[in-house]
């Protein structure tokens, strides 16, 4: 169950920063970035190779071997589904919260390492032009069909929420002029862990976590693939509705 209560953390008043780090071109931007203190980079995929200080490497099950972490400290650590599918269980599985990698470490990191903000880059799931990654032509993953991702805008909306009922909140460092997630545009001198989190419908919020609860989505080994006949897209497509309207789009 989704619980309000601060953590131990936010308590002490220990502001931190979990930044996200995708794979789309403005990633780069990164390379030069001084790491600040109580600062984790959570990289997804590819985005290890950005710059080495990396803490967490996130990957799917199928990522391939060849493209993991070909090197790491002994202070980091590489993060597969038997890591983050539990931690994404915590806030209602991933059919809720959406089966593609920047929301399923977003939620990852917000279960284990309790930060005051969820810092994203290179990860607004738009694929235009000849190099659609940092690194050349890559995959949209986002945008193959799957009924988890029937938007990927409700999708961020939902754990933005979720992360303010945490007290953390969600930002978007992107200089991109468009992206799929709804969080608020924060520039990297104006980034701080005690940015304030969105504000949301509490009453919506309700509504959308009794949904997903009476429907019954939960996948405990997060192998939703299987369990395709059992969702019904109309149930889910009103979750993203109610998830949109509670942060007022």
């Amino acid at each position: 169950m989704i619980g309000n209560k601060r953590s131990f953390r936010s308590k002490m008043g220990e502001e931190s920063i979990a930044l996200i780090l995708g794979s789309a071109p403005d990633a780069i931007r990164a390379v030069t970035w001084p790491k600040r203190d109580k600062c984790k980079i959570v990289s997804i995929n590819n985005a290890w190779r950005i710059r080495d200080d990396w803490d967490y490497s996130v990957y799917p099950d199928d990522f391939p071997t060849q493209y993991r972490p070909d090197r790491k400290s002994h202070a980091q650590r590489l993060i597969d589904s038997s890591i983050y599918v539990p931690a994404n269980n915590q806030f209602g599985g991933v059919v809720y919260a959406g089966a593609t990698m920047a929301f399923t470490a977003g939620y990852w990191a917000l279960s284990a390492l309790k930060p005051t903000v969820l810092a994203y880059l290179g990860c607004d799931m738009v694929y235009t032009g000849r190099n659609t990654h940092f690194y050349g032509q890559g995959k949209p993953d986002p945008l193959r069909e799957d009924i988890t991702l029937l938007s990927l805008e409700a999708k961020s909306a939902r754990l933005m929420t979720i992360a303010a009922q945490q007290h953390c909140a969600c930002v978007n460092l992107s200089e991109e002029l468009e992206s799929r997630l709804l969080f608020p545009r924060v520039s990297l001198t104006a980034l701080s862990g005690d940015l304030q989190p969105t504000n949301y419908s509490a009453e919506l919020s309700r509504k959308a976590l009794s949904l997903e609860n009476e429907a019954g989505y939960l996948i405990q080994d997060g192998k939703y693939w299987e369990h395709y006949a059992s969702f019904d897209k109309d149930i889910l497509a009103e979750i993203d509705r109610l998830w949109l309207s509670a942060v007022g789009v």
